[in-house]
């Protein structure tokens, strides 16, 4: 039974993941496409520089890869980025737009381009800075063995208040349990808290996994 439950998820993941990944990608920018552009243009509109942020980020097997997103901070904020420190909602540099749209998680739809391309995933694992390899232990890579995610069991569980091994714990979880069904909680308890907040759905992570 054991044996039969663990040959359909080889093939969820392998093949069934990818392809939804490719349909759901391809019809939410359809969807969302003019929304997408009513956010460039008011980004343009509201302070100069780039609408798409472009950023290196760690993929599956820890290969590098360019993730988009809307920008929402000022011009060359990367200047003035202290190594290692996560920017928080209270960053100055995040521009008035850029807290709005990072509230309703709009800055990620961007990443849609990056699902479609095969760079991620819809769930996984949130892609992390190349920077911050080093601070990974030995057991917190397992993370890297999916594709990253647009969202994942992390950010449904806390997220920005969570530390770091608390969002890895979420994360070897998430690759130890993948299946269609997780997949489809994790993408419907992210709809609910684009509309409630995060705050509203924090939980201790168990640490059996």
């Amino acid at each position: 039974m054991e044996s039969s439950r663990s040959g359909n998820n080889t093939i969820y993941t392998k093949y069934v993941k990818r392809l939804i990944d490719f349909i759901l990608s391809f019809i939410a920018l359809i969807i969302l496409l003019p929304l997408m552009i009513i956010v460039a243009v008011l980004i343009k509109v509201q302070s100069s520089g780039s609408v798409i942020f472009i950023q290196g980020r760690l993929g599956k097997d820890m290969k590098i890869f360019k993730i988009y997103k809307f920008r929402t901070m000022v011009k060359d904020a990367l200047k003035y980025q202290k190594a290692g420190v996560e920017v928080t909602g209270n960053d100055s540099r995040i521009t008035p737009l850029g807290k709005f749209l990072r509230r309703f998680k709009i800055d990620e739809l961007a990443q849609l381009l990056n699902i479609l391309k095969g760079d991620m995933s819809i769930v996984g694992p949130r892609p992390t800075l190349p920077e911050y390899r080093e601070q990974y232990e030995e057991w917190e890579l397992k993370r890297f063995n999916v594709k990253p995610g647009l969202t994942g069991l992390a950010q449904i569980s806390g997220n920005i208040y969570l530390k770091r091994e608390e969002k890895s714990m979420y994360d070897i979880k998430y690759v130890n349990n993948l299946s269609f069904v997780l997949d489809m909680k994790v993408i419907i308890k992210t709809v609910a808290i684009v509309i409630f907040g995060e705050d509203k759905f924090i939980n201790k992570i168990d640490m059996k996994l």
